[in-house]
C-alpha cells in the first residue's frame, strides 16, 4: 500500500509539473504575440501614411477652411484681430496690412490640389515627381511651363474635339496644361469627350498630370456658365456677392462652380477675382472685383477658393499685385497703377497675403506696371514684385503664374520669346498663353544651353508644378 500510494504521490507531481510547463509555454507565446504586435504597431507609427486619394486632391491648410457662416469672416481680416499667422491685421478697411513675411517660417510641404507648396520640397508621398522630373530632358521640362490654347497646340483655327493633331501636339510639346475658352466650348457631351480625350493623350505623352484650365469666375465672366447649352446655376457678378457680406454665398459660388468644372473634366479655374477696387473709375475689374475693402475681399475670395478646393479644383488668386488700383487696360495695352509699396501692402496686397497664409497653391501676375515700384516693367516681368516682394517678404512658395502673355500690355512692347525669358528671369513658373508659343518654347530651350538660365532654375519651378498638380 506505501509503495501505490508513492506511485500515486509520485504520478500527481509529474501532472502537476506537466500542467506548469503547459502554463509556462502558454505564456511565453502569449508575450511572445503582444511584442509582436506592440512592434508592428510601432513600426506603423513610425511610417508616414499616404493619404486618402480624396483628401490628396483637397489637401491643403485648413486655414481658409468655410468655418460656420458669416463667422469665418473673422479669419478673412473682417473681425478685428489677426488672423492667426498670416500677419493681416485689423478691421479689413485702409488700414489692413501685413507685416515682415505673410507665411515667415512656415516651410511646409505639400501635395495635393491646394497642398502647401514649398520650393523645391515635394513631401515623402510624392517623391516619385521628383523622379519623374530627374527623368526628363530639358525640353521636356520647359514645356511644363506653359498653359496653352489647345489651337497653339494643333496649330488648328478652332478645336472643339481632341483627335491627331491633339496627341501629336502632346508628343511633340508635352506642355504643362490647356486653357480653354468660348469657342472650344459648344455643348456638354462635347466638353466632357474633348477634355477626356485630351488626358488620355496627355496620360501617354507627358509626364507629369496636364492641367485643364478656364476662366469661370462667376458673373460676366463664365465660359459654362454664359454659354445657354449648360444648364449650370449661373452667379451674379462678384460686386454683387461682395455687397452682400454673406460668406457662405461666395463658399457656394466657390463649391457649386468647382463641382461642375469636375463634372466636364476640368482641374484648375483661374479665380477667384483677388483685387480690391481702390479706383472708383476702373472698368476692368469693376464688377468682378469683391469690392474695396480689403479685409472683405480676402474673406470673399477665401471663401471661393475653400469651394473649389473642396470640389478638387485649383483655385488661381488674380491679379497680383491688384489691378483694382490701375488706369488702363492691359487686354489693350500699358496699365499701371502710381501706388507705392506701402500703399500696396495696406490695401491691394492684403488678399494675397492672406492666400499665402492659407497655403493656397497659385498667384496669378499681373501685366500691370507699379511705377513707385519698378517703373513701367509689368508685375509679370517684375523681379522686384514677384522674387522681392510675393516671394521673399510675403513668404508664397507656391507657383507663380503670368497672365496670358498674348495681351497688349505685353505684345506690343515685347516679343515672345523675351517676355518668356524675363518672366522666368522674374521668378515666374508657368508661362500662359504666349503670342508665339513656339518661338517663346524655344527661346526659354536656347536661353538655358547658352547659360544665361541655369537648368537648376527650371527645376525649381519643376518642383512646385509637381507638387501642385500631385493630388490630379
Amino acid at each position: 500500500m506505501a509503495e501505490k500510494r508513492h506511485s500515486r504521490k509520485q504520478t500527481e507531481e509529474n501532472k502537476n509539473k506537466g500542467m506548469s510547463r503547459i502554463i509556462i509555454i502558454i505564456l511565453s507565446a502569449a508575450a511572445i504575440c503582444l511584442l509582436m504586435i506592440m512592434g508592428m504597431r510601432v513600426y506603423k507609427e513610425g511610417k508616414i501614411p499616404k493619404a486618402p486619394a480624396e483628401n490628396r486632391a483637397a489637401g491643403g491648410s485648413e486655414a481658409g477652411n468655410k468655418g460656420s457662416g458669416k463667422g469665418a469672416a473673422d479669419a478673412g481680416g473682417m473681425g478685428g484681430g489677426t488672423a492667426a499667422g498670416s500677419g493681416v491685421t485689423g478691421n479689413g478697411a485702409a488700414g489692413s496690412d501685413f507685416t515682415g513675411n505673410g507665411a515667415a517660417g512656415s516651410n511646409v510641404t505639400g501635395s495635393g490640389v491646394n497642398g502647401n507648396v514649398a520650393a523645391g520640397n515635394i513631401n515623402d508621398q510624392d517623391t516619385a515627381f521628383e523622379n519623374i522630373i530627374n527623368s526628363m530632358n530639358l525640353e521636356e521640362k520647359i514645356a511644363q511651363m506653359f498653359i496653352i490654347t489647345p489651337e497653339a497646340l494643333t496649330g488648328f483655327e478652332q478645336v472643339t474635339d481632341a483627335g491627331e493633331a491633339t496627341r501629336n501636339g502632346l508628343v511633340h510639346y508635352p506642355v504643362g496644361g490647356l486653357v480653354y475658352f468660348k469657342p472650344n466650348i459648344q455643348n456638354p457631351q462635347q466638353v466632357k469627350e474633348m477634355i477626356a480625350s485630351t488626358k488620355e493623350f496627355a496620360d501617354s505623352a507627358v509626364k507629369l498630370p496636364i492641367l485643364i484650365a478656364v476662366d469661370e469666375e462667376g458673373g460676366t465672366v463664365a465660359r459654362l456658365a454664359g454659354n445657354p447649352q449648360f444648364s449650370v446655376e449661373k452667379f451674379p457678378d462678384m460686386s454683387v456677392i461682395g455687397a452682400s457680406g454673406d460668406l457662405d454665398k461666395a463658399y457656394e459660388v466657390g463649391q457649386t462652380i468647382g463641382g461642375y468644372l469636375k463634372e466636364y473634366g476640368f482641374n484648375m479655374n483661374f479665380a477667384p477675382d483677388a483685387d480690391v477696387l481702390t479706383n472708383p473709375g476702373n472698368t476692368v475689374v469693376a464688377m468682378r472685383s469683391f469690392g474695396s475693402d480689403p479685409g472683405l475681399v480676402s474673406a470673399m475670395a477665401g471663401q471661393v477658393a475653400e469651394g473649389l478646393k473642396d470640389q478638387g479644383i485649383i483655385p488661381v488668386y488674380k491679379h497680383f499685385p491688384g489691378h483694382g488700383s490701375t488706369k488702363g487696360d492691359t487686354h489693350e495695352g500699358f496699365a499701371y497703377t502710381d501706388r507705392t509699396l506701402d500703399e500696396l501692402r495696406k490695401s491691394e496686397l492684403v488678399p494675397f497675403a492672406q492666400a499665402v497664409n492659407d497655403g493656397r497653391p497659385c498667384i496669378m501676375a499681373a501685366h500691370i506696371a507699379a511705377v513707385a515700384v519698378d517703373g513701367n516693367k509689368p508685375a509679370s516681368l517684375s523681379k522686384t514684385l514677384i522674387t522681392d516682394v510675393l516671394r521673399e517678404e510675403m513668404g508664397f512658395t507656391g507657383v507663380v503664374i503670368t497672365d496670358a502673355l498674348n495681351m497688349g500690355a505685353i505684345q506690343s512692347l515685347y516679343s515672345s520669346g523675351d517676355a518668356a525669358i524675363l518672366a522666368v528671369e522674374a521668378g515666374a513658373d508657368i508661362l500662359l498663353m504666349p503670342a508665339d508659343f513656339k518661338e517663346a518654347y524655344e527661346a526659354l530651350v536656347n536661353a538655358v544651353k547658352e547659360g544665361r538660365i541655369s537648368e537648376e532654375r527650371i527645376i525649381i519651378s519643376l518642383k512646385r508644378i509637381a507638387a501642385m498638380k500631385a493630388g490630379l
